[in-house]
């Protein structure tokens, strides 16, 4: 009988999308036990839409994730790691391989610490082949991370902190130029618990003297923004 995979490929490239549906078509072809039924989103929205669907009915089983994404139109998502987290709390058993294009240290080690991914490859790093092996590792119940994830876990780089949604989201609107006083209608804290966790990103990114601007410089670097 055939292991019958569900699979939701999260992916704002189209041209990308195509590459990920033939490496599966190949894997299911030379392994003759494998069944991939694959959905496809393009952004946070459509996305949001298939897990909804999915508790609904049959759970994830396979999700390729993209974390370039942009936010959903109700604010809910600021990125596929907030996607991440979703289907990690609604499909503890699914399998997550996380792809970005981000490079920076901070952030990797974000996603590395929210999200736990099965796979996580850095798109420069991947090629078909590549791809096909990282699935057919993740299937198989063995970790892939691609080389500059790697690397980056072998230089223990792995910072002691990590950001969460609110702390994201909040850094979000600062760099949309949303003001102090009209934050509180838009993330669910008080004013002062507000100023507080910005008063912490400061000291986390080493900005304690600077004002907004150069937290948000500071974040951008990072990869945050």
């Amino acid at each position: 009988m055939n292991r019958k995979i569900k699979t939701l490929i999260i992916e704002d490239e189209p041209l990308m999308i195509e590459p990920m549906k033939a490496a599966l078509e190949q894997l299911n072809e030379s392994n003759g036990l494998l069944e991939f039924n694959v959905r496809t989103s393009l952004d946070c929205d459509s996305a949001a839409q298939e897990i909804k669907r999915a508790v609904s009915s049959r759970p994830l089983d396979l999700v390729i994730l993209d974390i370039n994404l942009k936010q959903s139109s109700d604010g809910k998502y600021l990125s596929g790691e907030d996607l991440g987290v979703e289907i990690r709390r609604f499909f503890p058993d699914a399998k997550i391989i996380v792809l970005t294009s981000h490079n920076n240290n901070y952030r990797l080690n974000n996603i590395l610490k929210t999200l736990n991914p099965d796979g996580f490859l850095i798109k420069s790093d991947v090629d078909f082949a590549r791809l096909i092996e990282a699935l057919k590792a993740v299937i198989e119940d063995t970790p892939y991370y691609s080389k500059a994830i790697l690397k980056l876990m072998r230089r223990h780089i792995i910072n002691e902190f990590t950001l969460d949604r609110i702390d994201r989201q909040l850094l979000y609107q600062l760099s949309k130029g949303a003001k102090m006083k009209h934050l509180s209608d838009i993330i669910p804290l008080s004013k002062s618990a507000i100023e507080l966790r910005k008063r912490n990103l400061k000291e986390v990114f080493g900005v304690e003297e600077g004002d907004d601007r150069s937290l948000l410089v500071r974040a951008e670097e990072c990869g945050f923004i």
